[in-house]
C-alpha cells in the first residue's frame, strides 16, 4: 500500500497569512497536534500546536513562526510504513504528502494510519498467535514454517523485532487456525522459546480422547 492511497482530505490546510488564533482553533476542531502550511498549492511545513501556544499574539500571522516549521514529508509512491517512521520520528498525528513537484496532496492521520497497519498486520483475520524468542543464528523461516505446516496450520503474517537489551530475536507469527496447541507442542520439541501464545489450545490427549467417547457410548 502506497502512501498515497491513505490520503485524508479532511484536515484543513494553512496559508502564512492565516493568525496563530485561527490555527489554533482548527487544530482544537481536528483533533491534531499540528497543520500543514502551503503557499499556494507548495508545501511549506508542519506547525506544531506547541509552537502556536509558545506565540503570545493570537492576532498574529504563523508566517512569524516559519522557521520553527517541520519541512520533513512522504511522497505519494512511497510505502505506507515510511508514514509509520515519520510519526515515530516527527511525533507528529498527521503525515504531509506530497508529489514530485512538491505540492501537498493531503495528509495521512494516525487513525487512518493504524487501520492499515491492522489490515497490513492481520489483525482483523481471525487465527492464532504464537511468538517465539532466539538468538539470531537459530532463525529460519523455512523450518518455522516447516514445522507450522506440519500440524496442518498456515503461516499468514511473520514479523521479527530485536530486543535492544538481550539482542534476542522476537518472532510473531499469525496463523490461519486459532487451535494452536499442537503447534505450540512441536515448537517445544524442537527447543524453541515460546514466550507467548493466544489462541484454543485444546491439549487433549488420545487416551483422553477415547475415554470420553467409551463413557459416552457407555451412558447410550
Amino acid at each position: 500500500m502506497l502512501a498515497g492511497e491513505l490520503i485524508n482530505h479532511e484536515v484543513p490546510q494553512l496559508q502564512l497569512k492565516d493568525t496563530v488564533g485561527k490555527a489554533l482553533q482548527l487544530i482544537n476542531d481536528f483533533k491534531v497536534s499540528h497543520l500543514p502550511v502551503v503557499s499556494g498549492k507548495q508545501y511549506l511545513g508542519l506547525i506544531s500546536e506547541d509552537d502556536l501556544l509558545d506565540t503570545d499574539a493570537t492576532k498574529s500571522s504563523i508566517e512569524a513562526l516559519q522557521e520553527k516549521f517541520i519541512t520533513a514529508v512522504i511522497e505519494e509512491h512511497q510505502y505506507f510504513l515510511n508514514a509509520v517512521s515519520f510519526v515515530n520520528q516527527m511525533e507528529t498525528t498527521i503525515v504531509p504528502v506530497v508529489n514530485k513537484e512538491k505540492e501537498l496532496l493531503g495528509v495521512i492521520t494516525t487513525t487512518d494510519l493504524l487501520k492499515a497497519l491492522g489490515n497490513f498486520s492481520g489483525a482483523n483475520e481471525i487465527g492464532g498467535i504464537v511468538v517465539l524468542e532466539m538468538k539470531r543464528s537459530q532463525f529460519s523461516i523455512s523450518e518455522i514454517s516447516r514445522l507450522v505446516e506440519s500440524n496442518d496450520a498456515t503461516i499468514l503474517h511473520l514479523n521479527t523485532t530485536v530486543n535492544t537489551e538481550t539482542g534476542l530475536l522476537t518472532v510473531t507469527l499469525h496463523l490461519n487456525k486459532r487451535e494452536i496447541a499442537s503447534v505450540i507442542a512441536t515448537f517445544h520439541r524442537y527447543e524453541y522459546d515460546v514466550v507467548y501464545s493466544h489462541g484454543e489450545e485444546n491439549f487433549e490427549t488420545d487416551i483422553q480422547n477415547n475415554f470420553r467417547h467409551l463413557m459416552n457410548y457407555l451412558h447410550i
